[in-house]
C-alpha cells in the first residue's frame, strides 16, 4: 500500500483528490501539507490523515510518505517537485506542470538524474471516454481525422482558487488551466504532436492581467487541424469531437467525471452507434497507476516528459497571444 502525501491541500484535493483515493485500491493518502499548521491539521482530522506538516520539506523527508502528489500554485510546482526529487520521493505533479517550458525541463532531468519517477496529473487520460474515443480514432472509425475540437469553460468569477488571475503566480488565464486539459486530450486521443498554434484571447475587468477565454487553432503533424476553445465567463460545459472524412466521433460532456457520459457515432449527418460510459475512477485509476509504477509494476503511462510537451505548446499559445502570429512548438528532448 502506497502512502501518498499532499503537498498544497487545497480546493483540488477536497473536491478531486480525496474522493479519488477513496476509490484507489493500492494506495491511500498518509500525510498533507498547508502554510498553516492549524488548518493542516484540521483537514487531516476531517479526512483521517495521519500525518499533518506546515511545510512541503517536513512532508517530502517523512519516512512514513512514499509518494508526493503536488497541488500547490503553479509558481510554486518547480521548487515543490525538486524539493521532493531532493528527497528520492516519487512525485506527481498537478497540471499545469510548470510556468513554462524550462521549469518542466528543469524537473524532467533532475528526475532522470536521480532516477526518481516523475508524472504529471493529465487525469483525462485515465478516463473512459478519453480511451475509448482514441481506441476509435485508432480504429479507423472516422477514417482520417480532419479536424478535433475541445471546449472547456466554467464561470470563474469569484472562484476559490482567486490566485487563477494573478499571471506570476498562475502563468495564466483558462489556456493554462483548464486549455492544457483539451491540448493533452487532443495530443493523446490523436495520438499526434502539434507543431505550431495560432492564439487569440480576450480580457475583461475581473480577469485583469490574464485572458478571460481565448481559442487555439493547432496544427498537428499528420495535418490534423484542431481547435480549443477555454473560458472563466461561460457556464460549465467540456464537448469534444473528431471530425474524419468518414465520421464524426462527438462527447458532449467529454471530460466530466461526475455522470456517465455518452459517446455518439456519425455518418451522413445520422447517429448510427451510441455509447455510454462512466469516468467516475479516473481519479482513482490515476493514482492507482502511479503507485503501481512506484512499486515496479508498471510504468507510469504520463511521464514529465508529457507535461513537458504540453508547457511547450501553452508558451507557444501565449507567445502567438502576445504576436498575433502562428508559433511553432518546440519539441522537447527525450
Amino acid at each position: 500500500m502506497i502512502r501518498f502525501g499532499i503537498v498544497g491541500f487545497g480546493l483540488h484535493a477536497v473536491r478531486r483528490l480525496m474522493p479519488g483515493f477513496a476509490l484507489a485500491h493500492s494506495c491511500r493518502v498518509g500525510a498533507l501539507s498547508r502554510r498553516d499548521i492549524d488548518q493542516a491539521r484540521q483537514s487531516a482530522a476531517q479526512y483521517k490523515i495521519p500525518l499533518a506538516f506546515d511545510s512541503a520539506a517536513e512532508l517530502c523527508r517523512s519516512p512514513e510518505v512514499d509518494a508526493v502528489v503536488i497541488a500547490t500554485p503553479n509558481c510554486c510546482h518547480l521548487h515543490d517537485v525538486l524539493l521532493a526529487i531532493e528527497c528520492g520521493k516519487p512525485v506527481l505533479c498537478e497540471k499545469p506542470m510548470g510556468m513554462n517550458a524550462d521549469e518542466c525541463r528543469q524537473m524532467v532531468e533532475a528526475a532522470r538524474k536521480a532516477r526518481v519517477l516523475l508524472g504529471v496529473a493529465q487525469v483525462f487520460r485515465f478516463e473512459d471516454s478519453t480511451a475509448r474515443l482514441r481506441e476509435r480514432v485508432a480504429a479507423g472509425q472516422v477514417g482520417k481525422p480532419v479536424f478535433a475540437r475541445s471546449e472547456f469553460s466554467y464561470p470563474g468569477r469569484n472562484h476559490a482558487r482567486a490566485w487563477l488571475t494573478d499571471p506570476a503566480i498562475s502563468g495564466g488565464g483558462p489556456t493554462a488551466d483548464v486549455g492544457v486539459h483539451c491540448i493533452d486530450a487532443l495530443r493523446y486521443i490523436l495520438n499526434d504532436e502539434i507543431t505550431r498554434v495560432t492564439a487569440r484571447g480576450v480580457s475583461d475587468a475581473d480577469s485583469g492581467k490574464v485572458e478571460a477565454a481565448a481559442i487555439l487553432t493547432l496544427e498537428f503533424a499528420r495535418g490534423t487541424l484542431g481547435t480549443v476553445i477555454v473560458s472563466i465567463r461561460a457556464e460549465y460545459r467540456t464537448p469534444l469531437e473528431i471530425v474524419g472524412e468518414t465520421g464524426v466521433l462527438r462527447a458532449d460532456d467529454g471530460f466530466n467525471v461526475e455522470r456517465p457520459i455518452s459517446l455518439y457515432l456519425r455518418r451522413g449527418g445520422t447517429v448510427v452507434e451510441t455509447e455510454t460510459v462512466s469516468n467516475r475512477y479516473a481519479y482513482a485509476r490515476q493514482v492507482d497507476m502511479f503507485a503501481a509504477a512506484v512499486e515496479g509494476h508498471s510504468e507510469f503511462s504520463v511521464p514529465g516528459e508529457e507535461g513537458w510537451q504540453n508547457q511547450a505548446v501553452l508558451d507557444a499559445a501565449y507567445k502567438s497571444l502576445k504576436s498575433g502570429k502562428a508559433e511553432p512548438v518546440a519539441a522537447i528532448s527525450e
